[in-house]
């Protein structure tokens, strides 16, 4: 077990709870907001000191870079594992999606990627090509590829896969009464607002896949 201080156990329960929430670990701002610190930099020295101790590992660059590690810390480790290609998740990955048809129709799959499960924070049920910069703040690029668990139920703030009318968005969730609100991560782009009738859930995002060539 890792001896970490009171504030780092709370840290790392965040980033934890995010993880689980939406699919994404914080960005230092969240965390700062969160829990109280003047700055981005506070949360900064507390996940240098959380990477350093190996809780975490940062990927530099990016806002949301923060990936748990697999130690006695997380209280998951699995025991007597499979061989590692026994494991490997095979998703269909999702093009263009025609209007009016599921998204999971044949024509829409463009191929198949055998993944890692331990990559995200459930497991997913397709990878869908990410379309535009809407959704650049949360770390969501055009071009990914955005891992999707299959689901009609969302909760306030987690990241989804929505359908209206004939087009499918990646967007945050919020929900007020009737009234759904689709919200980018981009100030350049605005929240789309919806009444349930004209809207359908595919799906939560619970991970990113990225091509760095």
């Amino acid at each position: 077990m890792l001896k970490l201080t009171a504030r780092q156990e709370q840290i790392l329960n965040l980033i934890k709870d995010a993880i689980e929430n939406t699919g994404f670990p914080p960005t230092r701002a969240e965390i700062a907001t969160e829990l109280g610190f003047r700055s981005a930099n506070a949360a900064e020295e507390h996940l240098q000191a959380l990477a350093r101790k190996g809780a975490i590992e940062i990927s530099p660059g990016t806002s949301r870079g923060i990936r748990l590690r697999e130690n006695g810390i997380t209280g998951h480790r699995q025991m007597a594992l499979p061989h590692p290609a026994l494991m490997q998740l095979s998703l269909p990955l999702v093009g263009r999606v025609a209007a009016g048809s599921p998204i999971l129709a044949q024509e829409h799959i463009e191929s198949n990627y055998n993944v890692d499960p331990a990559l995200f924070s459930s497991k997913p049920d397709y990878l869908l090509k990410v379309r535009g910069m809407s959704m650049r703040d949360a770390g969501i690029l055009d071009g990914d590829l955005l891992a999707v668990k299959k689901t009609d139920q969302a909760r306030n703030g987690q990241i989804v896969v929505a359908r209206m009318g004939d087009d499918v968005t990646v967007k945050r969730y919020r929900k007020t009464g009737t009234l759904i609100e689709l919200i980018p991560e981009n100030p350049d782009f605005n929240i789309i607002k919806v009444e349930q009738d004209d809207f359908a859930l595919e799906g939560l995002a619970v991970g990113l896949l990225r091509s760095w060539h």
